[in-house]
């Protein structure tokens, strides 16, 4: 049988080496359009079930900081269920304990906010100059764009006591879909881990998604308690420091101090404007009322660059761009409660990321040099041996 040989014409229609190139673009482009669009889904579904996920992976993320005292309680014989039920009880104690100390004081300063906003009145009332600059320079630039539309605010009248009164059934349905989340996922998170195992078919893909499991647990549940504590140690200090310059209901503060440092940026800068105010309304000058907010931002520094870096290590430290991002989104989708959830979901993504993309933990500086100098030495000594075998 004659074998066919390739003519010129026929190798003249080689495939062009650039149509892989591109076709691997393609298919990369593709792939990346893929999880975009797979990316916005998830956002959407976010949204669209804020009423019941939000509160679901709220006590997803509260049982990930008691999950270790679950553990606990089981190593010692408790069952499953008792163990879970015994951490809810517990944690609705202290919900319960929190809000019957801190009634009193809130509905004091509920009382005292007509008072407070009368003195703010008087204090604004010294800026009426600056103001009345400000207002004329507004004017000046309307005459120049030649625009004599003048800015309507419109205030339209509601009765708070309604709104209240319309939210409290979903208000009361969302704690209910927490408090079972929390009780049930902590009952069952041995079992939801070796279901989610059984879903994996090679020993290499088990390993690695429980290994997933292991780091997400012990990343989540150790940033959470350690940060409880910081917090708890910010509470104490700015209670101390608020009691010490005279600062009515000192605990109130420092309990509102650790309760807002929960959530990064947008806690401390709502905490420092309240005192603000508070301190605009209570004392008599304006540094007096800077007072307390200079205290609290000197705490704030001191917690967020010395003791929270040092108590958690590098390797729980996340670029604060990527915090700022996540708080973004998460307040924008789910409020109050995306704030809670902001970091926490970040350290899961992070954990899963780097068991699944080929990611190396950035080292300190002082040991990057380290670790140069080793390899340029090591580089040299080899380039030496070569050249002394060449001879």
């Amino acid at each position: 049988m004659q074998t066919l040989r390739p003519t010129g014409l026929s190798r003249g229609l080689k495939k062009d080496p650039g149509d892989g190139e591109f076709e691997r673009i393609l298919g990369n482009a593709s792939r990346l359009s893929l999880c975009l669009i797979g990316a916005l889904g998830v956002m959407f579904a976010l949204q669209v079930g804020q009423f019941v996920l939000a509160p679901v992976l709220l006590a997803i993320t509260i049982g990930l900081m008691f999950g270790p005292v679950a553990d606990l309680l089981e190593n010692r014989g408790v069952p499953e269920g008792l163990s879970a039920a015994l951490v809810v009880l517990m944690f609705l104690f202290v919900l319960v304990g929190a809000g019957y100390l801190f009634s009193g004081p809130l509905a004091e300063w509920v009382r005292r906010i007509p008072a407070i906003w009368v003195r703010l009145q008087s204090e604004l009332a010294n800026w009426k100059e600056p103001l009345a600059s400000i207002s004329a320079l507004q004017e000046e630039v309307q005459s120049v764009f030649g625009s004599d539309t003048a800015m309507q605010v419109s205030v339209e009248d509601g009765s708070a006591v309604t709104d209240i009164a319309m939210l409290a059934p979903s208000i009361l349905a969302q704690a209910l879909i927490f408090l079972a989340s929390l009780y049930f996922y902590l009952a069952t998170r041995e079992s939801i881990r070796i279901a989610t195992l059984s879903l994996c078919f090679s020993r290499r893909m088990r390993w690695r998604t429980a290994h997933v499991f292991r780091d997400v647990e012990q990343k989540v549940s150790k940033y959470l308690l350690t940060i409880s504590m910081v917090n708890i140690g910010v509470g104490v200090l700015v209670t101390l420091l608020m009691w010490a310059i005279g600062m009515p209901s000192p605990i109130l503060w420092g309990a509102m101090a650790a309760f807002l440092n929960y959530i990064p940026f947008v806690g401390q800068g709502l905490m420092a404007l309240t005192l603000f105010l508070v301190g605009l309304g209570t004392q008599p000058s304006l540094a007096a009322a800077l007072l307390p907010v200079g205290l609290y931002w000197t705490v704030n520094f001191v917690e967020g660059n010395f003791i929270t870096p040092n108590l958690l290590g590098r390797t729980m430290t996340i670029n604060p761009f990527l915090i700022f991002l996540s708080l973004t989104y998460w307040i924008w989708s789910w409020g109050p409660v995306g704030g809670l959830v902001a970091v926490p979901s970040l350290l899961v993504l992070y954990s899963v990321a780097t068991h699944i993309l080929p990611m190396r933990e950035v080292l300190p500086r002082r040991q990057r040099r380290r670790l140069n100098a080793q390899a340029s030495e090591d580089a040299n000594q080899t380039e030496a041996t070569v050249a002394t075998e060449s001879r």
